[in-house]
């Protein structure tokens, strides 16, 4: 079995800072629990100050999502911005240590410090994530190596990237570029608020440029502002592989038409920072080397629980071994 030439990630770099906290410090602290709330550089610093106990990894959302490619073995890039100070260095010397390409140097002169999100880890094991967008979200598309792209294979986008028209042009080029090599593009929908903010922009590149969607069940509707099973029928009307997570419940994944279900063993959580992310990862690996739908997503459902049982966004297991032990490669 083969993966792909190449696959291609582009988001926003985040380093998250992972801490444990209880119901009544979230409320002294002011944080709302179980989402992600943007935060400006003050109250980013105070929050990293307040942490107890802290886990620094490199992070984001497609950024998460290529690690746990490159630890199934796939040849995976990863093209973000970082500024050149402790954090930015910490971030690409990560990334290469677990063996994905992070092209972009670290920029001295960039605007705004590294990006960081602190997350907050919850004895029932929800994570409250308050996000600075420094550097990261500065991304535009002089950011996007063409090299990256040599021999195409699959582009994962990240639908943050929106937030900025720096982003807007990375994404287009970088979708443009995988187009022209002949690979496929896809795009994670990020969170409600997201797919809200862009509705619009969302709802035409669906109809126009991508081949692949992955959303949970929230950013479905909140997209289509309908009803999760015609929200997820008009996406498939223009759209090849379009794929909902739904918590604990089966993930549904309509592929050229077709529906299919993979069931989810449910879990109690140590930490479900990631889960959604590595959820990509695995449905990935499986859709690069043509697996049916319902592989693909046993192999999504299979990565996600295993994040979701440890403390940090990325696998700490061998996926393959994972894979093998339940016949799915």
């Amino acid at each position: 079995m083969t993966t792909p030439a190449r696959i291609v990630g582009i988001g926003n770099a985040i380093v998250d800072v992972i801490s444990h906290a209880d119901d009544s410090f979230l409320d002294n602290m002011g944080i709302e629990k179980g989402i992600m709330q943007l935060v400006e550089r003050e109250r980013a610093e105070l929050l990293y100050a307040a942490m107890s106990d802290r886990i620094q990894t490199p992070g984001g959302s497609v950024a998460n999502t290529i690690a746990g490619l490159g630890k199934l073995g796939a040849d995976a890039v990863f093209i973000g911005k970082v500024k050149d100070d402790a954090l930015g260095r910490a971030y690409a010397d990560g990334m290469q240590a677990d063996g994905i390409a992070f092209p972009n140097a670290p920029v001295a002169d960039a605007a705004l410090p590294t990006s960081r999100s602190m997350i907050f880890v919850s004895p029932d094991g929800e994570r409250s994530m308050n996000t600075y967008l420094g550097a990261g979200a500065d991304l535009s598309q002089s950011d996007v190596p063409v090299q990256a792209f040599d021999g195409g294979g699959l582009l994962f986008l990240e639908g943050y990237l929106f937030d900025k028209d720096e982003g807007k042009t990375a994404f287009a080029r970088a979708a443009d570029l995988m187009r022209h090599a002949g690979g496929r593009s896809g795009l994670t929908l990020s969170d409600p608020f997201c797919a809200e903010r862009h509705r619009a922009d969302f709802q035409r590149l669906i109809e126009e440029r991508l081949d692949f969607v992955i959303g949970n069940e929230a950013e479905w509707t909140t997209l289509y502002e309908t009803d999760l099973d015609t929200a997820l029928a008009r996406a498939a009307k223009k759209c090849a592989t379009v794929v909902c997570t739904r918590s604990g419940d089966p993930v549904v994944i309509v592929q050229h038409g077709v529906r299919s279900q993979v069931p989810v063993n449910r879990i109690k959580p140590v930490d479900a920072t990631g889960a959604g992310d590595q959820f990509a990862a695995g449905f990935i690996y499986g859709m690069a080397q043509d697996l049916p739908p319902a592989i693909a997503g046993q192999m999504g459902v299979l990565a996600a629980a295993e994040v979701i049982g440890h403390v940090g966004p990325r696998p700490k297991a061998d996926m393959r071994a994972v894979f093998a032990a339940h016949d799915l490669i």
